[in-house]
């Protein structure tokens, strides 16, 4: 009897060290996204870094996108994916492995292509936008 309430106990002095550590962290990301908003990304530091702060400052200014990078990888990732697994369907339906193989490919493909197409007309409209400058 007494370890059930042991185990209560526990539980909800845990629980509360948790919403402690959770308004903890809420308020130190608050006061370190003012002060990394008011030191170090205004637009006077424009091109004073180098190297790695460099390229910190133009990652948090947006002005390098990761998403294309990622979309790159996660695509190759899905289509050796989707390509082994058909084999799976080899068993079941020959017809059905040749359709995932083939047509299930050339969607993922689409898609994808339809997604990277996004990216470029942003980098696109911000290469105009810079020369218009």
């Amino acid at each position: 009897m007494n370890n059930i309430y042991t185990i209560g106990a526990a539980t909800s002095s845990s629980g509360l060290g948790a919403l402690i550590w959770t308004i903890i962290s809420a308020v130190a990301a608050i006061a370190g996204t003012i002060c990394v908003f008011v030191l170090f990304l205004p637009k006077k530091n424009e091109g004073k870094f180098k190297g790695f702060l460099g390229w910190l400052y133009d990652f948090l200014q947006f002005k390098t996108l990761v998403i294309e990078i990622a979309l790159k990888a996660t695509y190759i990732g899905f289509a050796i994916f989707l390509t082994l697994s058909s084999f799976a369907l080899i068993g079941t339906s020959f017809v059905s492995f040749l359709l995932t193989l083939t047509l299930g490919n050339i969607m993922l493909r689409i898609v994808y292509e339809g997604l990277i197409l996004f990216v470029k007309i942003c980098n696109n409209v911000s290469e105009i936008n810079k020369k218009m400058k």
